[in-house]
């Protein structure tokens, strides 16, 4: 019986999982990265504690548009979001690059695998969908793109041939529909997270060095709540509470990167000055 059961989930075991393949790709890995797990302890608090307040924010009131909007204002700010960092890591990691002296600019240089890795996953992500969406509605092959099979009609006459011939395209459709369902679900997953753990980690830059996500990271949350001020309020709140729910991304997040770029300067003797080379 074991053994049985062990034969039918091997294949579905042996799928590659959409959140380990996205993390694989968006967290920092380089070897001899600075790891402080007081540091990571507080970035993955500060997350926790900003969703509980988005969840208590959301249970407590009511939201001033549909189900659909809200979830599609987040995800255009998830994609904006991804936008500015993604010019603003340019700007910040090529002026890095070219401030620090030999042979340090050689070594940061090298090191711009991960960050690349971790950009290219949002599109590949985002090509699977639209490749799957477009599959899905027809734009790509359709069943009237596909005639009757001659030698069927050849063979079993031109009724038969006929009924049998749409079976078997309209059996093949279907499986081909359901496994693009299955990749589209998979493709969705891989994207979310992907852009959620590329933002947190500000797109591997701290494997070009430590110092770089500290600084970006206040570029990238003010930017969205100067977003956030031009669009309407997602919950029908008191101003006060809004206010304050507004202003406290961005301020705990500028508290924790000047924390920690003192705290690596402390405890690490890490400074944009040894950083640099001069």
């Amino acid at each position: 019986m074991n053994t049985t059961r062990q034969r039918w989930t091997a294949p579905a075991r042996s799928l590659p999982n959409p959140i380990t393949l996205a993390s694989a790709l968006t967290d920092p890995s380089r070897p001899d990265r600075i790891q402080d797990p007081v540091i990571a302890w507080l970035w993955r608090g500060r997350t926790l504690l900003g969703l509980a307040a988005t969840a208590w924010l959301l249970l407590a009131y009511p939201l001033t548009k549909g189900g659909e909007k809200f979830v599609l204002g987040k995800l255009e700010e998830l994609l904006f979001g991804c936008g500015v960092l993604l010019v603003a890591g340019f700007i910040g990691v090529t002026a890095f690059i070219l401030a620090a002296r030999r042979p340090l600019g050689g070594l940061y240089t090298s090191r711009l695998g991960a960050p690349l890795r971790a950009l290219g996953a949002l599109p590949l992500g985002a090509g699977v969908v639209w490749l799957m969406v477009s599959a899905l509605s027809g734009d790509i092959v359709s069943m009237s793109d596909v005639g009757s099979h001659d030698l069927l009609l050849g063979l079993l006459g031109e009724t038969l041939g006929r009924i049998i011939s749409g079976l078997v395209i309209g059996l093949l459709f279907i499986a081909a529909g359901l496994l693009c369902v299955v990749v589209l679900l998979v493709a969705v997953c891989f994207t979310l997270v992907a852009a959620v753990k590329g933002l947190n980690s500000c797109f591997r830059v701290g494997d070009v060095h430590e110092l770089l996500p500290a600084v970006l990271s206040p570029l990238l949350v003010w930017s969205l709540f100067a977003l956030q001020l031009f669009d309407d309020a997602d919950v029908a709140a008191p101003p006060l509470v809004l206010n304050a729910f507004l202003l406290g991304g961005p301020l705990s997040v500028t508290a924790l990167s000047v924390w920690e770029v003192h705290r690596l300067r402390s405890r690490y003797g890490v400074t944009l000055r040894s950083a640099l080379g001069r």
